[in-house]
């Protein structure tokens, strides 16, 4: 919460709640407000003008999908918006061991690193590589965590005492090359409400269907092999890197870089709303977050959020408030 936020008379931050709705008069098609679960258990209704949604990815879809509003988007045939787009983000990385030199894995913060963009977006030719994207390379200090950081070379005990001497020996003569790629959208990965499982409250929880595709697999294998190259030249011992599959899965660690669900874009038919973040459906509701990013750059998505969530902000204060209904 921002000081100047707090300061204004009119502001109130009610913690420990629950959205599980916005509630709209058919009739007018508007937001009337929304219905939340407050920090007592008591469902209260809370009566709003202008109504902004301003939660992660998934939150945001799983709660249009829950008010009705939108088109759920059915991927047999490609039509409805609110779920589609929905896309994450490939990453990899490559471990160069030392036996000549020590590094200081307890001094470190934050996202103190180095980083290069030559096998970014459209830096690399990437026709003759045989997909679309790229990624950034980077070597970061962030401070091995003595329980996480627990990186061995290939071929090494997975436990036992030759295990816990590799652990010993490798904690503070490895480095990482990590890369941080796109991932396209796809008519085939997408957000839903799920038919089975329900939270605490008897509400669908949210479904995400979603697995690699294969552009994105000949991407990572390309920047992992010129990750390699960068290892070796740093004249490691070893190399190591993590174990990828063909698959999408949940174990371990990845990213947080979840996209798309209430997309942006010009045309009702594929997007939730315009370019201000206001739903093309609800005139007085704007959906703001990573959930209107129709694809998923290498880059991380936190700038770009901001800069939206000022861009929608400018939108009703100078212009909506003066005259609401459709700003597009």
């Amino acid at each position: 919460m921002h000081p100047a936020l707090a300061r204004q008379p009119t502001f109130e931050l009610r913690p420990l709640c629950n959205l599980l709705r916005v509630n709209t008069d058919s009739t007018s098609k508007q937001a009337t407000g929304v219905t939340y679960i407050d920090a007592r258990g008591n469902e209260v209704e809370q009566p709003a003008s202008i109504v902004v949604l301003g939660a992660y990815c998934f939150s945001n879809t799983r709660l249009l999908l829950l008010s009705g509003i939108g088109t759920p988007y059915d991927p047999r045939t490609g039509k409805g918006v609110v779920g589609r787009n929905y896309s994450y983000q490939q990453g990899s990385s490559v471990h160069v061991f030392f036996d000549d030199r020590e590094f200081n894995p307890f001094i470190g913060g934050g996202q103190l690193n180095t980083s290069i963009d030559e096998l970014n977006g459209d830096v690399i030719d990437r026709g003759p590589l045989g997909f679309i994207g790229g990624a950034y390379v980077n070597t970061s200090a962030r401070g091995a965590a003595p329980i996480k950081g627990k990186v061995v070379p290939p071929g090494t005990p997975r436990w036992g005492s030759e295990w816990k001497k590799a652990v010993a020996y490798n904690y503070r003569r490895n480095m990482a090359i990590t890369s941080h790629g796109t991932c396209l959208s796809y008519r085939h990965n997408y957000l839903d409400l799920d038919p089975t499982y329900k939270d605490a409250y008897g509400l669908p929880l949210l479904r995400m269907t979603f697995d690699w595709n294969d552009n994105e697999l000949r991407m990572m294998k390309y920047i992992d092999e010129r990750c390699a190259e960068i290892g070796r030249a740093m004249n490691g011992s070893r190399l190591g890197g993590k174990t990828k599959g063909t698959h999408f899965g949940l174990v371990g660690y990845q990213s947080t870089h979840n996209v798309g669900g209430a997309v942006m874009g010009s045309d009702p038919s594929t997007s939730v709303v315009n370019k201000y973040l206001q739903s093309w459906d609800v005139s007085n509701l704007f959906v703001v977050g990573g959930s209107a990013f129709p694809q998923n750059p290498a880059n991380g998505p936190t700038e770009t959020i901001g800069m939206l969530a000022c861009w929608a902000a400018n939108a009703i204060k100078d212009n909506y408030v003066r005259n609401p209904g459709a700003l597009v």
